[in-house]
């Protein structure tokens, strides 16, 4: 995933602290929708500086998103899975039980993994005056 965020300090260690502003999936069109009263989060980071730009830079970020993946899969599919399983082996009921041991399994999974997931940030390129999203 790419953002374009702002450089707020430099780092001698060839590390940059950006500001990054995350907006709900929504874009905050809450009155289209009822209201969900979702805020825009600001978070301030560490990226990884291999251009070298200078704080106050509008710059181009990726981070990589293949842990968020795997999370979403083990949350969504785990459950499902061993309900239908367990649905076709037994009954309903049997499925209902399989679902709940998904749920279980996958919030053990996300613990487990919770200490471990770190988001890498990592500074591709400077962002001109004309495509800056501020």
């Amino acid at each position: 995933m790419e953002q374009q965020v702002q450089v707020r300090r430099v780092f001698p260690d060839g590390t940059a602290e950006i500001v990054l502003r995350r907006s709900s999936a929504c874009s905050g069109d809450c009155h289209k929708c009822a209201g969900c009263g979702a805020v825009e989060q600001t978070m301030v980071v560490t990226a990884q500086n291999p251009i070298g730009v200078r704080a106050g830079d509008w710059v181009t970020i990726r981070s990589e998103s293949g842990g968020v993946l795997a999370g979403a899969a083990v949350l969504y599919l785990l459950p499902l899975v061993l309900f239908f399983t367990l649905c076709l082996m037994g009954s309903v009921l049997w499925g209902c039980l399989g679902f709940v041991l998904g749920i279980a399994g996958a919030v053990v999974f996300d613990r487990s993994i919770a200490g471990k997931r770190k988001n890498v940030y990592i500074i591709t390129g400077l962002v001109k005056d004309s495509e800056k999203r501020g």
